[in-house]
């Protein structure tokens, strides 16, 4: 199959298209760069530089199978300071690519949704038929995705498969040994900033320049078996392999959706003593205050799509911490 993955120059794009490779696919990557890197994009795909509004339509008509769309804006806060940007982007710029994909008789797409839709569930592990209560443009915006898409597997015959998911971590080696990795600007998530600080107590003086020298556990009294919140991670790889079973499952008339979980959480301080174990390092930490609205638990069940394609995480929190870490010390050479 030829096939286009939009923001396959990111995280978990370009994981994504490393996969579908080495699975024998041809592969297209669209990215406009704004959270991307060229360099990321696995060697053996075609790239162009562009955005899904005005050159998805061109890539589609030279003759594409189905999509996996991971192009999105993805940081709560900044959907918070700047909603305008979260809905023209998530829901404009997708709704611009499903028009497309109409026009080129294109269709079949998976798509990359989050469990921010669920918001603050009542209960764990969350399931797909849970409520969803969105507490951000961000978590909204792709909501509103999703909806859209059932609502074009309905009028217009879509196949279509929405994978929502907690946190993504770990690194993935790809052909030609290069590990692709986290390189977010800022880094808002948990186990890359462990390791950057891991980094910074190894002596690295650019990293200990950076000011990255302690973490902080916010809260210690969640009603959890340590105190520290607990969330979903997934290795990166887990995830990649679930976008490749959905593309599958893709059903002309249907959107499914499917979470993706580990099924049990680890919690920030589980996840500090796997990193110091991992690097060898004392990492320096310490308790902070609760921040407003951080839920203790935030689980996904992964239940529905094990049944129905066979998908569980397969790499645990070790896994995980000890691929980002190499990924690290490679770019730190």
């Amino acid at each position: 199959m030829r096939l286009l993955v939009t923001g396959g120059a990111g995280y978990v794009g370009s994981v994504v298209a490393a996969q579908l490779l080495e699975a024998g696919h041809e592969v297209v990557v669209l990215d406009d760069e704004s959270t991307g890197h060229a360099d990321g994009v696995p060697a053996g795909a075609d790239y162009v530089r562009g955005t899904i509004r005005d050159d998805a339509a061109n890539v589609l008509a030279e003759g594409i199978d189905a999509v996996l769309h991971f192009a999105a804006k993805s940081l709560v806060g900044e959907s918070v300071a700047k909603p305008g940007l979260y809905w023209s982007h998530n829901l404009g710029g997708t709704l611009a690519l499903l028009e497309a994909m109409r026009r080129t008789g294109v269709g079949s797409i998976v798509f990359s949704s989050t469990a921010a839709v669920y918001g603050e569930p009542e209960r764990v592990p969350v399931e797909e038929t849970d409520p969803a209560r969105p507490t951000s443009p961000y978590g909204a915006s792709k909501l509103a995705v999703d909806e859209t898409l059932h609502e074009y597997a309905n009028l217009n015959g879509l196949a279509a498969v929405s994978l929502r998911y907690f946190n993504v971590a770990g690194a993935y080696r790809s052909a030609g040994d290069r590990w692709l990795s986290e390189r977010h600007s800022p880094e808002t998530h948990l186990i890359p900033n462990v390791l950057a600080i891991a980094l910074a107590a190894s002596g690295d003086p650019a990293v200990a320049a950076s000011g990255k020298t302690e973490l902080k556990i916010f809260g210690d009294d969640y009603p959890t078996p340590d105190g520290t919140c607990v969330r979903d991670y997934i290795h990166v790889a887990d995830l990649a392999r679930a976008h490749l079973l959905a593309l599958g499952a893709c059903t002309p008339g249907e959107h499914r959706v499917y979470n993706l979980g580990n099924g049990t959480g680890f919690s920030n301080r589980e996840v500090l003593t796997v990193c110091r174990e991992v690097t060898g390092l004392d990492i320096p930490a310490r308790t902070a205050p609760r921040r407003d609205g951080d839920p203790a638990v935030l689980v996904a069940s992964s239940a529905h799509i094990h049944q129905d394609l066979g998908w569980k995480a397969e790499l645990d929190l070790r896994s995980m911490v000890a691929d980002a870490w190499s990924a690290v010390c490679a770019a730190a050479g």
